[in-house]
């Protein structure tokens, strides 16, 4: 089914102006692109639902990354949804999940789907990999690296030190 053009640009325009108002950290702003704002960050099984509690998230992440912005790049119409894909930039000067400021900075790619009843927006569901912001910011280490290896082990002794009796074992077979 093909979407009218005009219901087509006003989705376009709310999703633009959504963008717009949280790289200006007008947070009103973007909370108005909502008929009802949800948030839901599937690399972390958070759901932020009402304006309540997608204004602690705005808040709680801006507080972490005071310079976090977004570059859209491109827009995919479906019958009920725009799903964006963007760039993600910021810089971790603040907590964030209990973790203190490493001062780095991170770039993601990621992908959002607007989810619309009509014209009006009731849900932003972004995807990420949540590994890649971590080892940008320095918590997390590549796991094919020697850093990576040595923390896996370090962290996950009884893990490793199974995978490597069964790979003894399967050689003397």
């Amino acid at each position: 089914m093909s979407l009218p053009a005009d219901l087509r640009a006003r989705r376009e325009a709310l999703i633009r102006e959504h963008f717009e108002s949280e790289n200006r950290h007008d947070f009103g702003a973007t909370l108005a692109t909502f008929h009802h704002p949800r948030y839901e960050l599937i690399a972390t099984g958070d759901v932020y639902d009402g304006p309540e509690q997608v204004m602690r998230y705005f808040k709680e992440s801006r507080a972490a990354f005071p310079d976090q912005r977004n570059r859209l790049l491109a827009m995919h119409h479906a019958d009920d949804a725009v799903i964006t894909e963007f760039e993600l930039y910021g810089t971790h000067l603040g907590n964030y999940r209990g973790l203190p400021p490493t001062g780095r900075a991170f770039s993601a790619r990621m992908s959002a789907f607007f989810l619309f009843e009509g014209d009006r927006l009731v849900c932003e569901r972004i995807y990420f990999d949540a590994n890649t912001l971590l080892r940008q910011l320095g918590i997390a280490h590549d796991p094919l690296s020697l850093k990576g290896r040595l923390a896996t082990a370090l962290n996950h002794p009884v893990t490793v030190g199974r995978a490597f009796l069964r790979q003894a074992l399967r050689r003397t077979r």
